[in-house]
């Protein structure tokens, strides 16, 4: 067992960087949108919670393609692995289309939604950039899905962290008014976002069509006949969208408590902004090493050795506590301070510190879910991993936080005590499938 450690740590590892690159700049963001006004901080909040999800469904999505083009990797038949990618880029294009359009009802309805009255005209603008940035964000979870799937995660490493410093800059200039800039606030932070998203695409094709080791994925991408384009799009369909639903679900009752949070008034949201930030250090930590247990499945699988596949997840959930363990700690101790860190105001900061335990308590349950979830991915058990987040996730978890946090009164924190709770039946529900589906 001891060499999947090894094997984990050396794909994970530029993963785990390309996420902690993307935690950077969701810190910047919130840093410098909060320190520029609570109330664009508020309306980032509410926003964020709900655009992520349409992310999540394109990451979601294209999680499809590891188990559809793993194997062929698994047994060397490379220029077969290509053909994949022409069959996922027309699935992509119905996925634009359809999340475009989902995107702009989700516009029209946004007076609907309850939300303090002040923070409307601060939330139109930046949504409208996010919607338009749509197709490049798809394509660009298409690409870098590939490059981690073939074993390419530094290729990943490299785009995400040189967009995210130069979304950042983008950010400083745009928000701040810096340099001629306009001072445009969140709207400025929107637009960097866009460009960054713009730029990540580029990137990623101009690696793809010019890169001589990708040479032979891209002959199969390019020659590949009607007939195998239809059968693999067929499969990435139907792998797909049941993946896309589960991821969205899996995150939806951590961005859907929003709404309930939106009810409690302002602070809380802005807090609730700075507490997503934090929860998401952890998880796109994990999901770098969760991410090297769907690869090294998805190979295992094409081979049929199946014994690896257990021991390769029980590997990657070692890691992840390990991982887990060491963050909590200085997490715990300056809770005090993560707040101000984020926002002026006192009140936000003591609704952060309160807030941050159940955060902390629910990491072992988080890490145990996110590696099983990850492992069944790998095989292609999209549909029954999609039944159990629901049960999980909509069943479990958003009653209770609204239980809690809205009609008993415990407000934010009542709220987040709901994760521990739907995470723990997460990871069971997805062990019992694992045991039920791995053949013996």
């Amino acid at each position: 067992m001891h060499h999947h450690y090894k094997t984990l740590i050396k794909l994970g590892t530029p993963i785990v960087i390309g996420q902690i690159g993307n935690l950077v700049l969701n810190f910047a963001d919130t840093l410098m949108i909060g320190h520029h006004s609570t109330l664009e901080l508020a309306a980032a909040s509410f926003i964020n919670g709900i655009f992520v999800l349409f992310i999540l469904f394109a990451i979601g999505f294209n999680f499809a393609l590891t188990p559809v083009a793993g194997p062929f990797i698994g047994r060397n038949e490379n220029e077969q692995a290509g053909t994949v990618m022409r069959s996922c880029l027309w699935a992509n294009v119905i996925l634009i289309l359809t999340l475009t359009a989902l995107a702009v009802a989700f516009y029209f309805s946004l007076p609907f939604f309850g939300q303090p009255e002040e923070l409307l005209p601060l939330m139109r603008p930046y949504l409208i950039v996010n919607i338009l940035s749509i197709p490049f964000a798809v394509i660009a979870c298409q690409m870098k899905q590939f490059f981690d799937t073939i074993g390419a995660t530094k290729i990943s490493m490299y785009v995400l962290v040189l967009s995210n410093i130069l979304n950042i800059i983008g950010n400083y200039f745009l928000i701040y008014g810096i340099g001629g800039c306009p001072e445009l606030g969140l709207l400025g932070a929107g637009i960097s976002t866009a460009v960054s998203r713009c730029i990540i695409t580029l990137l990623f094709c101009l690696i793809f069509f010019m890169g001589k080791k990708y040479r032979i994925y891209l002959n199969g991408a390019m020659n590949t006949d009607s007939e195998k384009t239809k059968d693999t799009f067929t499969q990435i369909n139907k792998l797909g969208w049941t993946s896309a639903i589960q991821a969205t679900i899996e995150c939806g009752a951590f961005s859907l408590v929003a709404i309930f949070v939106g009810w409690l008034g302002t602070k809380p949201l802005a807090a609730h902004q700075i507490m997503l930030t934090a929860s998401m250090f952890f998880y796109n930590i994990y999901l770098g090493i969760a991410t090297a247990i769907s690869i090294r499945v998805s190979h295992f699988a094409g081979m049929k050795e199946w014994k690896s596949i257990v021991d390769v997840t029980k590997s990657g959930f070692f890691i992840i506590i390990g991982i887990a363990a060491v963050m909590a700690v200085p997490v715990y101790l300056f809770r005090h301070d993560i707040g101000g860190l984020f926002s002026d105001d006192p009140i936000v900061g003591q609704l952060v510190a309160v807030t941050i335990i159940p955060l902390i308590l629910y990491q072992i349950s988080d890490a145990f879910q996110c590696s099983i979830a990850n492992a069944l991915r790998g095989l292609g058990e999209m549909k029954h991993l999609m039944w159990a987040a629901f049960f999980a996730y909509f069943v479990v978890s958003l009653p209770l936080s609204w239980l809690l946090g809205n009609h008993l009164g415990f407000g934010l924190v009542g709220i987040w005590y709901a994760f521990p709770v739907c995470l723990t039946v997460a990871g069971v529900l997805y062990f019992i499938i694992l045991k039920v589906k791995l053949p013996r």
